[in-house]
């Protein structure tokens, strides 16, 4: 096998640990790989330009599932276009609804800081027994009583 790499090695080209490129074994994302007599994994160039590009769509935010599903779209090339536009509209999608949750999680957090800041200016003293956050959360759990 021409310019094979062991693992340390394809480790080091691209960029992912030895238990990530395991991992992808593992996981069916990488074929086995060939090896040295001794057992040693050997990942040829082909090997290597599949670690990237799992490394790749990873940093986009795709799942391994979708990862997978890229791999042989990309393998095939059929109508790949076509399907990529497609995943890549759901991922969005997806991004769009998890930036909405994080923004309602942004203000029910400055929200709370306010009602914690406007409670400790009140009292003059960082150590009362009641945090009206805390209170709050323990009603909601269903572990206490609404204060009166």
């Amino acid at each position: 096998m021409d310019r094979a790499a062991r693992i340390g090695e394809a480790s080091k080209k691209t960029g992912l640990s030895i238990d990530a490129i395991r991992f992808y074994e593992r996981e069916g994302l990488l074929g086995r790989p060939h090896r040295t007599a001794g057992g040693f994994r050997l990942f040829g160039p082909g090997d290597l330009s599949a670690l990237r590009f799992i490394r790749s769509a990873q940093e986009l935010g795709f799942s391994l599932a979708e990862i997978r599903e890229l791999l042989l779209l990309r393998d095939d090339g059929l109508h790949a276009c076509t399907h990529v536009r497609d995943l890549l509209a759901r991922k969005l999608g997806a991004i769009g609804e998890k930036i909405a949750e994080l923004g309602a999680l942004e203000k029910t957090l400055q929200t709370a800081l306010g009602r914690c800041n406007r409670e400790l200016r009140a009292k003059r003293s960082p150590h009362q027994r009641c945090c009206p956050v805390l209170a709050e959360m323990t009603i909601l759990s269903g572990k206490g009583r609404r204060p009166k």
